[in-house]
């Protein structure tokens, strides 16, 4: 075939019809794929003065040497044909979309009694394939609501129907827990298998309802005809399938098949969000990221990933829908930006996943190095604080019915943990367990002595617990007369939810946000403290009442050792010199002898 080619200095000539050109270099490689309702006054745009392009638009320019054109009927076809060349040939300067996955499809084979099985592997005239889906999970969790409605086999065996009759196989432990009906022994014939397998079709296909209309007719026959089992049968397979269709995220059942996408870019990139919607329920979502490479508009953009998404996931739907207009309107495509209504807050969705993506791109890549200032900035905002939250102090409680009660209190300094400034509190002025009067004791404590020192306070005050043990914290500052010069709030652990003082209702915190994910890392951190802490005191107390077993060695010997040693631990491993200059010799003597022998017994 003869492909029309031209000289750089021959784009007067070019044809005034849609179609596709190609810019080839000095090396003859071709370096970017256009489309075009006018191949004439597209190209020329490229060499004409005074248009004011883009630097690397220009920078293009100058590598080109030889032009070639391919005419196409309408703009559309041009668009279709651009997007299969680029995705051929990945010419230097074209949108490049970033997406090197191989997707998971679902396999019919072609065979007696047909299999469904994954694969990433394209086999022509092996069968059908489903797909692609967007993640291993959504494939699985098809491929498992099949299996568990239909016996279809899992097994590789050829089951034509000479080796079936030669009695070649024998039913494998599928059969005897009732997931295959045994077709490898002829105890299933292949129509009836194969009734299973139409069914199942629909549902690959994602028509969930031609597959429920199936089993509620079969069940109303099998009732009709007074045969409750078949129709108990028939009626639970229509319950898992409604209860699949529950756990997909439902749009709306009047919106039947239509393509959501949402664009968001900067400078380098560009990150469209698409959402698949069947049967008013979404069942792809799928975000990619596009590398600019000339001065494409966000239009370019999203009209190229619109025609290589639709491309890559086998979609048809007539309706598409966008969050920015389109420079142009396309015959062929259906594109339009909702307004109101449930389309509008499907585009909403789609825009809010393309965000994040980018977000979250853009700190995989560390473009963004000032991480821990834009999380406490959210912070700020999500609790509508007048300061940057970079010194906050978090406190827990910790006793088990009311014994060896303690608390702790951490640090956290531009965004993370101070280990320097932790603080641990024992209780001395509740009894028994009381969380309130206990959270009121050591906040107390903790900013009088701040005060003391003349040191700052905290930007935030974080308190482990809910409206009890903030309102205690809260009468602590009061007494200080500091409340409201710091800001304080409570993180129940139930369903993360901020209570502020003397506010009725909680602040919920998106679940996903990285300002919630840095309370939740501030308060563990506090508990886990608290713990550490609670654990290490009951061990002491416990090994200090052991020690009065001694001859000879009273609480307060005890209490010396402890003192001194700090831990267990070392006074287990202290020789008798060093014990002797706490306890002096003759107790030094006994307690090591103690100590071995309760060394043997362990």
């Amino acid at each position: 075939m003869l492909v029309p080619a031209y000289a750089v200095n021959e784009y007067n000539s070019l044809p005034d019809q849609p179609g596709v050109y190609k810019f080839f270099n000095a090396e003859n490689d071709l370096i970017y794929v256009g489309k075009a309702k006018s191949l004439k006054k597209r190209v020329s745009s490229y060499f004409v003065k005074g248009q004011g392009i883009h630097h690397k638009t220009r920078r293009m320019v100058r590598e080109i040497q030889r032009i070639e054109i391919t005419l196409v009927n309408s703009e559309f076809d041009a668009l279709l044909l651009e997007n299969n060349l680029i995705k051929k040939t990945q010419p230097k300067y074209n949108i490049l979309l970033k997406d090197d996955k191989t997707y998971p499809y679902l396999l019919l084979t072609k065979e007696h009694f047909p299999q469904i099985y994954p694969t990433r592997r394209l086999i022509p005239n092996k069968g059908t394939y489903y797909g692609p889906f967007a993640s291993v999970k959504a494939m699985n969790n098809v491929l498992d609501l099949i299996r568990s409605i239909f016996t279809i086999r899992t097994c590789k065996l050829d089951l034509a129907p000479q080796k079936i009759n030669e009695g070649k196989y024998k039913v494998c432990l599928e059969y005897h827990i009732g997931n295959c009906l045994g077709p490898c022994e002829g105890k299933q014939n292949e129509a009836e298998y194969l009734q299973d397998i139409e069914q199942a079709k629909h549902i690959l296909k994602g028509n969930l309802g031609v597959a429920k209309s199936y089993f509620k007719t079969q069940m109303q026959n099998a009732a009709e005809a007074l045969a409750f089992e078949r129709a108990q049968y028939f009626k639970e397979k229509l319950e898992l399938l409604e209860k699949y269709q529950s756990k997909s995220m439902v749009v709306n059942p009047a919106i039947k098949d239509l393509d959501a996408f949402a664009i968001v870019s900067d400078d380098k990139n560009a990150y469209v969000n698409y959402l698949k919607v069947k049967n008013g329920a979404i069942i792809i979502t799928k975000t990619v990221e596009l590398k600019k490479r000339l001065d494409e508009t966000e239009s370019d953009l999203l009209l190229t990933a619109i025609v290589r998404l639709r491309d890559q996931f086998n979609s048809d739907a007539d309706e598409i829908i966008i969050n920015v207009q389109l420079e142009e309107n396309y015959e062929g495509l259906n594109i339009h930006v909702p307004k109101i209504g449930d389309k509008r807050h499907l585009i909403e969705l789609s825009l809010k996943n393309a965000k994040y993506y980018k977000q979250e791109k853009m700190l995989a890549s560390g473009e963004v190095k000032d991480k821990k200032f834009r999380v406490l900035k959210q912070l700020q905002s999500d609790l509508s604080l007048k300061e940057l939250p970079d010194h906050i102090e978090c406190f827990d409680n910790s006793n088990i019915q009311g014994s060896n009660p303690v608390a702790s209190m951490v640090c956290f300094l531009k965004g993370k943990p101070a280990v320097k400034e932790y603080r641990h509190y024992h209780i001395n002025t509740v009894e028994g367990p009381n969380d309130f009067a206990s959270m009121t004791e050591v906040v107390g404590r903790r900013y009088r002595r701040l005060m003391e020192e003349g040191k700052d306070l905290p930007k935030l005050i974080v308190i482990d617990g809910g409206k009890g043990q903030l309102s205690s914290s809260v009468e602590a500052l009061k007494n200080l007369g500091i409340y409201g010069k710091v800001p304080i709030i409570g993180i129940a652990k139930r369903l993360e939810e901020i209570y502020f003082p003397e506010d009725q209702f909680p602040l919920h915190i998106d679940k996903k946000s990285e300002s919630l994910r840095l309370l939740q890392r501030i308060r563990d951190e506090a508990h886990r403290f608290a713990i550490t802490f609670h654990r290490n005191v009951r061990s002491k107390k416990a090994f200090g009442s052991q020690l009065t077993e001694v001859d000879s060695i009273g609480e307060q010997s005890a209490e010396k050792l402890l003192k001194h040693f700090k831990s267990v631990k070392k006074i287990k491993d202290a020789d008798i010199d060093e014990l002797e200059k706490v306890i002096g010799k003759a107790k030094a003597q006994k307690l090591t002898e103690w100590l071995k022998i309760k060394k043997a017994g362990e």
